[in-house]
């Protein structure tokens, strides 16, 4: 195959580099038989090795913040393009072609020069958003997995170069399923705009359009014709099947298929008063859920941010307050606004004056602000907590170790210190912590006290607006 490719470069003064393409590509014939030769004569195939035009010269522009989409079916030329656009441009980032460390965990192989929140931010946006999944080794993902993980890394690489040159991505989204790549190609199109990358991708779905927004759409046809059209791209859209959406009254049964979902599976949910859900019209699948449920007697944050006004109050803080217990949105669609749109939807729906949340994620999501909580504070671990860290760290227990759970199930004293701490957050968050303890596994109260002690949560309060009653004559 020949592809003529003329670069001219941008230095930023300059306009956008122009790519011209022309893909002409060798097609050999096998040895000849007496069936080739019978349909050589039947069809009218020419026996002989020829040059066939896969796309005729077309001139296309490149530029940071833009997306390129190479449209068309399979055979029409697509990744040829991609692939001598990769070799023409001095640092340009194949997704196909990105590389993970044996045995290291995927969010240390994403941008492992920045911060933890930010390689998340990332993470998330490229459709990989399971806690669980960011401590894996790479080659233990499935496939679709493995696709937003080289995704997000690739992101990550281009927009610390600098360079001019594209991030390319060939078969976008063609292992995922159509809901998860319309919210990875949305994702997408934030990034390059807010990391200001430029990026061409190859694909054969025309439902990921409305989504990705691309600025240039280039449609092989497979005959050598080619079509260019420029689009305009529309800022702070919503995801496209938004519109379907409705948040309606759940159950606590509701909550069971999305339990194993959230990274805090274990923690029971409290005294739950109501639950609600976003459903993809009135009766489709639920693809989130909200749980409120009535909150801790005592947190110094609230009693900071009220004044101590329900302070040793219980029947003021039953009727005042709830608490937002969980959040959860199915791992496909994370990062398209949804999350905090739930929220901010049911809050008002609560029935009380004060909703609060004690969130470990608001160290890194700001979700509960976007949707109208204000932050007040981030908690420190208790010093009961650190003291019982210390007490374990002098009998060499490491929770962080693989035989951890099985130093709570042999050692007395071990169990003893992990069940105080998990008896004590029981307490104060959900009341039951002495019989709830004595029921628990020994797996249970180390995946717990593990959470414990590395939970610094953010406190966000949201208080419903009063209503001013003016008087008339």
């Amino acid at each position: 195959m020949q592809l003529e490719v003329e670069v001219n470069p941008s230095d930023g003064q300059h306009p956008p580099p122009v790519v011209s393409l022309e893909c002409i590509r060798d097609q050999p014939v096998g040895r000849a038989s007496w069936r080739t030769a019978t349909l050589g004569m039947s069809f009218g195939i020419p026996l002989f090795s020829r040059q066939v035009v896969i796309v005729r010269k077309t001139e296309i522009s490149l530029a940071p913040g833009k997306i390129v989409l190479l449209a068309g079916p399979s055979g029409s030329g697509k990744s040829s393009a991609l692939g001598r656009i990769e070799a023409h441009f001095a640092g340009a980032c194949l997704v196909q072609r990105v590389t993970f460390t044996p045995g290291v965990a995927v969010i240390d192989r994403i941008a492992p020069w920045a911060t933890l929140a930010e390689a998340l931010s990332i993470a998330t946006s490229c459709g990989l958003s399971e806690a669980s999944l960011w401590v894996r080794p790479f080659e233990t993902l499935s496939d679709g997995e493995k696709f937003r993980a080289r995704l997000a890394r690739a992101v990550a690489l281009h927009g610390r170069s600098g360079a001019a040159a594209p991030l390319l991505c060939d078969e976008f989204c063609s292992t995922l399923h159509r809901r998860a790549a319309k919210a990875v190609s949305y994702n997408l199109r934030k990034l390059v705009t807010r990391r200001n990358l430029s990026v061409v991708v190859a694909c054969s779905q025309d439902d990921l359009i409305d989504d990705l927004q691309p600025d240039l759409v280039v449609r092989f046809r497979g005959d050598g014709s080619c079509e260019v059209k420029e689009r305009t791209v529309c800022a702070n859209q919503a995801i496209s099947f938004r519109p379907r959406l409705r948040v309606v009254r759940g159950s606590k049964r509701d909550y069971e298929q999305f339990a194993a979902m959230h990274y805090r599976a274990s923690d029971e949910l409290g005294f739950v008063d109501k639950v609600f859900v976003l459903r993809e019209g009135w009766i489709g699948e639920i693809l989130g859920i909200v749980v409120y449920s009535h909150g801790p007697l005592e947190l110094s944050l609230r009693n900071r941010a009220t004044g101590g006004r329900f302070s040793r109050n219980p029947k003021r803080v039953n009727r005042s307050f709830r608490i937002l217990r969980r959040l959860v949105i199915h791992p496909d669609i994370r990062g398209c606004g949804l999350g905090h749109d739930l929220v901010r939807r049911s809050l008002p729906r609560v029935g009380t004056e004060y909703v609060e949340c004690l969130a470990a994620m608001g160290e890194f999501n700001p979700v509960f602000e976007t949707a109208g909580m204000q932050r007040i504070g981030q908690y420190e671990v208790a010093p009961k907590q650190k003291a019982a860290l210390e007490a374990l760290r002098s009998m060499d227990v490491d929770p962080n170790s693989g035989e951890f759970t099985l130093q709570v199930c042999r050692r007395r004293r071990v169990r003893e210190i992990v069940a105080s701490v998990v008896r004590d957050w029981y307490a104060a968050t959900t009341a039951g912590g002495e019989s709830r303890v004595a029921r628990q596994s020994p797996q249970l109260l180390a995946q717990t006290f593990r959470g414990l002690m590395g939970s610094r949560p953010v406190y966000y309060l949201w208080r419903r607006k009063r209503r001013i009653h003016r008087k008339t004559r």
